[in-house]
Parts: C-alpha cells; sequence; structure tokens
C-alpha cells in the first residue's frame, strides 16, 4: 500500500500541469463529509476538528447506541498547487443498551473508528482561463445565454490508506488493519453556489467493500456566511444506509471557520441522528510568487497584443 501511495503521488506530479485555486480566505471541507475539488494551496497547513453526538436505535435486534465522537483532519499542499496531501480519522465513544425480555443489557466500546491518510490532485481545472474571457461588445443576448461550459466540473482524484492498530472493536471480524481508499471528485462553482462530488471504492481488497457517493450544495448567505445540505449513499453487505447532512459554516476570520451540522437517515437498522460542531484553522505559508509572476507575464502578453493591433482595444 505504501508503494502504491507513493507511485500515485509520482504519475499525479509529472502527469499533469494545471492551477490549483488558492484562495484569500480558508477552503475547508467541513461540515460536510465531501472533500472539495481543489487543494488547500501550496505551503499551506489546515487542520480541521470537531466533536459530535448522536444516538443510533435498531429496532431489529432490540438495541440502542448512545455516541460520543472527536473527527479530525490536516491538509498540507505540498509541492505544487495541486497536490495536497491529508489525514483524516475519528475516536468514537459508544455505550449500547441492548433489551433482552424486561431487561437492560449495557456494553461499552472506545476506540479510533477511523484513521485515512492519502493525497488528492487536482487533474482538471475548468477556471484556469475563466479570467481570460471577454464579454460579446455587440450582443447583450449572447452575454445573457447559459454557457454549458459552467456544467463542467474541476475534477480531481484521491487515493489513500485506512489503518488500525490492534484490535480495534470497529472493524469486522477477518477485516485486515490496512485497507485501500480511492475517489473521484468533482466541484462546480456557480457564483455564490458549489456542487461537490465525491465517488468513493473504499475497502476495495476487503471480503466486504463499500462503495458509496455523496453530494453536496453550498450556498454562500454572505461573504462570511454559508449554509449545506449533503446526501451520501453507501452500498456494502457489512453497512448500507441513506444520510442526509445539513448545517452553516461562519468565516470568523480569514484563516478561522466555526461550524455547526446534523444528520439523519431513512431506515431504522438502525435509525440515526446526529449533531456537530468544529472549527477550521489554516496556517497559511503559500508564497504568491508564482502567481504575481504568472500575472505580470499575461498582463505583458495583453500589453504586446494591444501594441500590434492599436485600433481594436
Amino acid at each position: 500500500m505504501r508503494k502504491s501511495l507513493i507511485c500515485f503521488t509520482i504519475i499525479c506530479t509529472t502527469l499533469f500541469n494545471v492551477n490549483a485555486q488558492y484562495t484569500e480566505t480558508i477552503n475547508s471541507n467541513r461540515p460536510g463529509e465531501s472533500q472539495g475539488g481543489f487543494a488547500v494551496g501550496k505551503g499551506v497547513l489546515q487542520l480541521e476538528a470537531g466533536a459530535y453526538m448522536g444516538n443510533d436505535d435498531h429496532a431489529l435486534y432490540r438495541q440502542e447506541a448512545d455516541i460520543l465522537g472527536a473527527m479530525y483532519g490536516l491538509r498540507f499542499g505540498f509541492l505544487t498547487e495541486n497536490l495536497e496531501l491529508n489525514f483524516f480519522g475519528s475516536f468514537q465513544d459508544q455505550t449500547t443498551t441492548l433489551i433482552i425480555g424486561n431487561r437492560e443489557q449495557e456494553s461499552g466500546i472506545r476506540n479510533f473508528r477511523t484513521n485515512t491518510i492519502g493525497a488528492k490532485y487536482l487533474v482538471y481545472d475548468p477556471y484556469k482561463n475563466a479570467e481570460d474571457e471577454k464579454p460579446n461588445l455587440y450582443s447583450w443576448k449572447a452575454n445573457q445565454r447559459f454557457k454549458w461550459k459552467t456544467l463542467i466540473p474541476a475534477i480531481s482524484v484521491y487515493g489513500g490508506a485506512n489503518f488500525s492498530f490492534g484490535d480495534n472493536p470497529y472493524l469486522y471480524p477477518g477485516e485486515s488493519n490496512y485497507s485501500p481508499k480511492a475517489a473521484v471528485i468533482t466541484q462546480n462553482n456557480w457564483g455564490r453556489w458549489v456542487l461537490v462530488m465525491n465517488f468513493i471504492a473504499d475497502k476495495f481488497t476487503e471480503e466486504f467493500p463499500s462503495y458509496g457517493a455523496i453530494v453536496t450544495v453550498t450556498h454562500a448567505v454572505t461573504p462570511k456566511f454559508a449554509v449545506f445540505g449533503e446526501y451520501q449513499g453507501y452500498i456494502s453487505d457489512i453497512y448500507a444506509d441513506d444520510i442526509l447532512r445539513g448545517g452553516a459554516a461562519y468565516l470568523l476570520l480569514d484563516d478561522l471557520q466555526l461550524d455547526i451540522s446534523g444528520l439523519v437517515n431513512f431506515k431504522d437498522t438502525p435509525s440515526r441522528w446526529q449533531i456537530a460542531g468544529g472549527f477550521s484553522y489554516r496556517f497559511d505559508f503559500h508564497s504568491d510568487d508564482e502567481i504575481l509572476e504568472d500575472s505580470y507575464d499575461k498582463a505583458s502578453d495583453k500589453r504586446r497584443q494591444r501594441s500590434r493591433n492599436s485600433g481594436f482595444q
């Protein structure tokens, strides 16, 4: 798995040459579960963390679980604007009450539920040359017409490895402590609206692999306040479900975001609800030298073009 991850990183670095969009304010995956299409930016180290509580009520087994947990993530922009190394995980404390006749029996487990290290690479950015597009000076209708190319998303690929140590009660019997995870990530930016989709293959070398998709829609109500809605579907012989999430995020500082969210599902084996809150903080060591140099080159090209075609300003 380690060799595969190294190869994945090398291939991505050598085959593709596009520019990701470094943002002046923090770009966080929270509070949803999906990964955005863009990396955090070269030289940026970002912490994303939060806590959650909830309940799983399994009608068939007549058992109920009270859940407390913490989620954490580290994202680092490495080598290029397009590459991000990341680490995501969660620790969960779960108390289960089983009803046997008229008697209740309690048991508890506490361990790391997930830990995944991986890399994400932006392979296609449709917004790269968006600033070069010019309005049609002769047709108002042409400027207002729907542009089909706005449906083309930014596309990233992700490869990672799940890992666990010792006898973890959150692993099913016979499951390996190490397994692969891969995803294709798309992102569309439409003004104040953002659509992100993740298509995920998880633990696909195991006896019971998991496949799923996450669709997240975010709307910026103001420059500092945004709301989101999210659908996540799982397909697996161990656990299959459909989950809805919703919540909001507030940009307290350019490098600090606060968030709150909740989830529900659509079945009773188990029925689930959770609420969560957290934050994202960016340590911004990004250098603008390359961006400034690129902007200067473009400006110089335009000046040369104008000098050659002085009648067409």
